[in-house]
């Protein structure tokens, strides 16, 4: 009788046993040794980042900001085409995150931080009309300082020629002038607020000439884009500097004002080599 009285106590303590194990591993949270998939971030990356300049940027910061979103569904890039002038003094004072402009920075404009991230020929675009087909870079200055003032003496028709060009602040007018030399003594029969609105001048006057952003006037129809010194303006000649009248697009950051990590990631991946493409197909040449 003693014996099989030991044998059910001893059986009832390794059910005991047995139950409070079970319980443990039951309350146990499960751990995986899955690791996260190639590309994916341990937190989503969300938040807003802002832009501000130059309209001759559209396209590029426009290509780069979708792409963008669409890799980061949390993040909202914002673009206020403003020109080079306001989009640097916004980044200056704290309006925005990232200024955009299509010249580089004056050494007055201190405190600030220039980032190239592509090159933009400036097209000497005219009527779709006109029968010069070629300019200097001479005689380009001489016609917006009122030296040449008529496609007769060209090789044109006897038609007085009108001079479109952009704001002061511009970044296209500003990189226009310095490579041509004409700083202050441009004589404009019109002067226009942005890349689009000059096109869109020349392209509706027969007598026209003008300058606008290559990756803004490749394939617009009404104009017609000129060699300059025998050189296309292509992303070949500005890539190799042969195309002489050229700029940067930059990226302007505040001198110690760290960018939000929204911002920060956005502007890492514009400069690098994953955006050369977008930049491309933006009509701008890549420089990462």
């Amino acid at each position: 009788m003693k014996k099989v009285l030991s044998l059910i106590m001893a059986a009832a303590m390794l059910l005991t046993l047995f139950c409070a194990c079970a319980k443990t591993a039951a309350e146990k949270p499960e751990t995986s040794n899955e690791e996260p998939a190639a590309g994916e971030s341990a937190a989503v990356l969300s938040g807003a980042v802002s832009t501000n300049g130059s309209t001759s940027m559209e396209s590029v910061i426009g290509a780069l900001a979708e792409q963008f979103m669409a890799d980061n569904s949390g993040v909202t890039v914002t673009y206020d085409p403003t020109g080079s002038g306001t989009g640097i003094e916004s980044v200056s004072n704290g309006s925005c995150d990232i200024g955009l402009s299509s010249r580089a920075l004056k050494d007055t404009e201190t405190g600030l931080t220039g980032t190239t991230v592509a090159l933009d020929g400036i097209a000497i675009i005219v009527n779709a009309g006109c029968a010069v087909e070629d300019l200097s870079v001479e005689q380009i200055a001489s016609i917006f300082t009122g030296g040449i003032t008529n496609w007769s003496e060209l090789g044109g028709e006897d038609l007085e020629i009108a001079c479109i060009g952009r704001e002061a602040g511009s970044g296209t007018r500003d990189g226009f002038e310095t490579v041509t030399g004409t700083a202050d003594a441009c004589v404009l029969s019109q002067e226009l607020t942005s890349t689009g609105a000059v096109i869109e001048a020349v392209k509706n006057s027969p007598n026209a000439i003008g300058y606008a952003s290559l990756a803004s006037a490749a394939g617009q129809d009404g104009i017609r884009i000129l060699t300059v010194d025998g050189i296309r303006c292509s992303e070949e000649t500005v890539l190799d500097g042969t195309y002489a009248i050229q700029r940067p697009f930059v990226l302007v950051t505040k001198d110690g004002t760290a960018l939000s990590e929204a911002a920060q990631a956005f502007f890492d991946f514009a400069t690098s080599a994953d955006a050369a493409e977008l930049i491309r197909n933006a009509g701008a040449v890549p420089v990462a």
